[in-house]
């Protein structure tokens, strides 16, 4: 692959083959966002990944022909995938809240060498309700702002705001233990 390509330039074709019918190029769509999918899912829903995992690939399988842009296919995917890893975890109820209260930012907790969690991590966010983790990850790890999350997670942007303050809470003063 190029280096100078993002990931959206080489997704795009793809999507535009697999929404025309292309079988092949549907199984290389899905190879290549099987990473991204997994990351977001083994975060949101640590005890049922590979549920969440099948269920969002499932589930852009059945919506890309009404996906506009093929170059948006990121964001799609980060949507749907969000939206299924939630429900995953919900289902599952394999929540243990940790209680509240200071510790770096998540991505600071990232091992130098790659953007794979650590084990202590990934634990510690794995006892976090469901709220809390998706929004610690989809601010910490993906970057976005109050009002993106706001519109992914269908909630008020007041709500995540409260949600991420009690998220980190909850992580730095299980992280300090």
């Amino acid at each position: 692959m190029d280096d100078d390509l993002r990931p959206w330039d080489v997704a795009a074709p793809l999507v535009r083959a697999a929404q025309r019918g292309d079988a092949l190029a549907m199984d290389d769509l899905l190879k290549l966002i099987t990473p991204y999918v997994t990351r977001l899912c083994a975060s949101i829903a640590p005890a049922d990944t590979a549920d969440a995992v099948q269920e969002s690939l499932l589930a852009v399988f059945r919506g890309l022909r009404g996906l506009r842009d093929p170059v948006a296919v990121y964001g799609w995917v980060r949507a749907v995938t969000v939206r299924e890893a939630v429900r995953v975890a919900r289902r599952t109820g394999a929540e243990t809240p940790a209680e509240p209260e200071q510790i770096a930012r998540l991505r600071d907790l990232l091992p130098a060498a790659g953007t794979d969690l650590t084990t202590e991590v990934r634990d510690l966010l794995a006892r976090l309700p469901v709220q809390h983790r998706t929004v610690l990850v989809l601010r910490e790890l993906e970057g976005l702002d109050e009002r993106t999350m706001a519109e992914l997670l269908d909630v008020p942007e007041g709500t995540v705001k409260s949600r991420l303050s009690r998220a980190r809470s909850s992580f730095r003063k299980a992280w300090t233990r």
